[in-house]
């Protein structure tokens, strides 16, 4: 997987089928100059993967309807995609083991704030120029 070209805006993917959720989230990394994009459940996310778009960071849910989150990370890992950080969450404190094992990054429970917290303290360069968000996916 490609990496981010210096000062071009993070590419984050938002994997979130409750729509209050992912605006929040979404709303978040544009506060943070991101270029995001959002779908609905873990099929979709990796089906991004097999078209070849690549991403700096991806925050991904647990249980989805279709694909969760879990079994989407352990299939963007088996794709050889290893420099995308992964940050899974849920409600579930139970989901923790079940991102860790699949091949996440971080876990955050009490859902997405733990991981963009996570993400923005983890950030080595200062944040780039405002770029475009991709309301897609549930986040219309």
């Amino acid at each position: 997987m490609a990496s981010r070209k210096q000062g071009s805006a993070p590419r984050a993917l938002v994997v979130e089928d409750i729509k209050v959720d992912c605006v929040i989230l979404m709303h978040m990394l544009h506060k943070l100059n991101s270029e995001a994009t959002a779908v609905e459940n873990g099929k979709e996310a990796v089906d991004l993967f097999l078209e070849g778009k690549t991403f700096d960071i991806v925050f991904s849910d647990k249980d989805m309807p279709i694909m969760s989150g879990p079994e989407a990370v352990a299939k963007i890992r088996a794709m050889g995609a290893t420099v995308v950080k992964i940050v899974g969450f849920s409600a579930d404190f139970g989901g923790r083991e079940a991102f860790m094992q699949a091949g996440a990054d971080v876990f955050g429970p009490q859902g997405l704030r733990g991981g963009a917290t996570w993400w923005t303290g983890n950030r080595n360069n200062p944040p780039p120029q405002l770029s475009s968000i991709d309301r897609g996916g549930s986040c219309q």
